[in-house]
């Protein structure tokens, strides 16, 4: 789901990176990020890997978006499945999540934060 930079999103990218980032927030991100609310060091490590996410999509330059935040969590599953990943097929295990399911919380956490501003002024 990769964008050309030079072409805003339209509203079906828009709502498709919407659902991609429901079903991941779904899948992990609720659960997940209830046990890092719990757990500190589960928490501080989601706080880096989201730093670590905004930081590979210039997240200092410009804001981030949903398709940006769908487009480099789907990057990540394809990559980790060429190496041999499989998604969970029951709930995930917080107690020592691997790198890939701390990254998928932190895109989580960074869309969940999305939600949470105001949607910017149009131009007039």
């Amino acid at each position: 789901m990769r964008l050309p930079s030079n072409r805003a999103p339209g509203r079906t990218a828009v709502d498709s990176a919407s659902s991609a980032l429901a079903v991941l927030t779904v899948s992990i991100g609720t659960a997940g990020l209830a046990a890092a609310a719990t757990r500190p060091g589960l928490l501080a490590e989601v706080d880096q890997h989201a730093a670590a996410v905004r930081d590979a999509l210039g997240g200092d330059r410009r804001p981030l978006t949903p398709a940006a935040l769908a487009g480099y969590a789907e990057g990540v599953r394809d990559a980790a499945r060429e190496h041999g990943w499989q998604p969970p097929t029951r709930s995930a295990d917080f107690a020592e999540p691997d790198w890939l399911l701390v990254r998928l919380l932190a895109v989580c956490a960074l869309a969940r934060a999305l939600d949470t501003h105001p949607a910017p002024l149009p131009m007039l």
